[in-house]
């Protein structure tokens, strides 16, 4: 491997920061497990993994790092780190690193990597799985992953192990990344059934209507505390998490990031369309009416969650199946029993509106390379341990005690508390799982307390898939941006979108964006992306 030139490469990511989606109950998640439902599993108290154990005895410790919105960490010898190994046969450790949208962790993980302190295992960020596996960096799983992970192996459809191939960008084709698959559009805008109650409002059906209820919400003191204090909508800085917007005008979009789909005929960036400058030009309106929080373009992730959890947003953009998690923030907080309910798409006039779906929604692992067979065997066997469907209840319920307790005879899953709870590695419920065995997750660990929360959760799945349409871009490897990082992390449509939303740019600065854009690189790329569509 080209030390210098990784190092280099690194150092200087590190310094510059990175740009990634952040993701708030677990990152990006609907994920299937295959093309067909995953059976369900009978429920069951954590499974015995004396044999597994045994078995494994003389595995070393593996340090994995991925995200974690404000959990403790787990340290070697902990409760956690012995459930862990009692549950897959591995102990697993993770220090606390700030996750931050992505880009404090990223900043952390590449000084790591630079100072030759790589994780055994880690979820990469920004694109830098290709420099490092150029540089021979990752380990390679093509020939480990049948062998040693047949669960793994098996429970990621065959197909999406092929994409998965086209990202080794040294052209061999082979599977050096563990992929998030999502079987369906697992993000939807999330809207306030309960406000809509109160109110006498209908769910809108056109745009009109949803401006109306934003009205609605910021003038008529829906959660009845007597302050002017609601934000009808929002979301993050950089113009993220506020697809529900985006998605009214046919925008491919995903987590606030353009994607590519079928635009004029043709395999095209969504950030550089008609689409776009109109779905700005209206954001705008939103914006210069109060409607849309006017920190949005401040806000970052931990100040976009606390005003949701605090009972003052009326309609958000995230995880349709997560939204129980929110609503029980919100009762601890001011006793409000909050509906968020999946909003059908609408249709901005002369363009359909959908959610974004991807099947292969991003890299969940990649392993660091080594010679020695003891941490392979270990890496693998946590892998085997992340495809078997006959853990991923446990998984998603924790250490008993610490993230869920026994009621009425099942463990149920405790509210978030980053006082008292490790994070947890591993969630395949989230990252490959089908909506039924998703749908099964929650009954099982659906609580009397919270019983309309969990159902409305549980209600949004039931919905999601006739939401949804799965993009031409589906797939699409981040090699198109080789020598581009500009045009990857969206760095020249990021200004120009928060600038237009805030009234800063006139909506004409929008052709001047797409003339940069072309000329600072898209051009190469989207000859890159249409000769990958042609193959696809």
């Amino acid at each position: 491997m080209n030390r210098k030139r990784l190092i280099a490469m690194l150092l200087t990511a590190a310094m510059t920061g990175t740009m990634l989606a952040g993701c708030a109950s677990a990152p990006a998640a609907a994920p299937a497990a295959s093309s067909e439902p995953a059976a369900a599993p009978a429920a069951q108290a954590p499974a015995p993994a004396a044999e597994a154990a045994a078995e494994t005895a003389e595995l070393p410790d593996l340090e994995v790092w991925d995200v974690n919105n404000g959990f403790l960490e787990i340290a070697q010898g902990s409760e956690t780190y012995n459930w862990y190994k009692d549950l897959i046969g591995v102990g697993i450790w993770q220090p606390y690193v700030e996750w931050n949208g992505g880009t404090t962790y990223g900043e952390q993980l590449n000084l790591r990597i630079a100072a030759g302190e790589m994780p055994d295992v880690f979820q990469p960020v920004n694109g830098m799985e290709k420099e490092l596996a150029e540089n021979d960096a990752l380990l390679d799983l093509t020939d480990l992953l049948p062998e040693k992970a047949p669960h793994l192996w098996e429970t990621i459809p065959q197909d999406v192990w092929d994409v998965v191939r086209t990202y080794d960008p040294t052209g061999q084709g082979r599977i050096l990344m563990i992929p998030q698959v999502v079987a369906f559009p697992r993000m939807t805008g999330l809207i306030r059934q309960d406000w809509l109650d109160k109110l006498g409002l209908d769910m809108p059906a056109s745009q009109d209507e949803f401006v109306e209820v934003l009205r609605h919400f910021k003038n008529d003191d829906p959660n009845g505390n007597g302050q002017a204090d609601e934000l009808p909508t929002g979301g993050r800085m950089e113009a993220r998490w506020m697809d529900h917007l985006f998605s009214m005008y046919g925008i491919a979009m995903w987590e606030g990031n353009p994607q590519w789909d079928i635009y004029d005929g043709e395999l095209t960036y969504s950030g550089v369309t008609q689409n776009m400058k109109d779905c700005l030009a209206w954001i705008h309106e939103l914006y210069a009416e109060g409607l849309l929080d006017e920190e949005t373009l401040l806000n970052d992730k931990a100040a976009w969650d606390g005003k949701i959890k605090s009972d003052r947003v009326g309609v958000y953009y995230h995880w349709a199946q997560g939204v129980h998690e929110n609503a029980a923030a919100i009762e601890a907080a001011d006793g409000a029993k909050a509906e968020y309910i999946s909003l059908p798409p609408i249709s901005a006039p002369g363009y359909e509106g959908w959610y974004t779906q991807m099947q292969v929604s991003g890299i969940m692992f990649v392993a660091k390379n080594t010679d020695d067979p003891a941490k392979i065997d270990a890496v693998m066997k946590m892998f085997d341990a992340y495809g078997n469907q006959d853990l991923w209840l446990d998984m998603y319920l924790g250490v008993p005690g610490m993230h869920s307790v026994e009621e009425n005879g099942k463990q149920v899953r405790l509210p978030d508390d980053f006082s008292t709870q490790t994070n947890l590695i591993l969630q395949p419920a989230n990252y490959i799982a089908t909506t039924d065995f998703t749908k099964y997750i929650l009954e099982q660990i659906r609580s009397d307390e919270y019983g309309y929360a969990y159902d409305c959760s549980i209600d949004n799945l039931s919905h999601l898939n006739e939401y949804g349409k799965t993009i031409a871009g589906d797939g699409i490897p981040s090699s198109i941006y080789s020598d581009y990082p500009d045009i990857q992390s969206r760095t020249l449509y990021a200004e120009y979108a928060s600038k237009i939303i805030t009234g800063e740019y006139d909506i004409d600065k929008f052709d001047e964006f797409v003339e940069k854009w072309y000329a600072y690189g898209g051009e190469e790329v989207t000859q890159k992306a249409r000769e990958w569509y042609a193959t696809k």
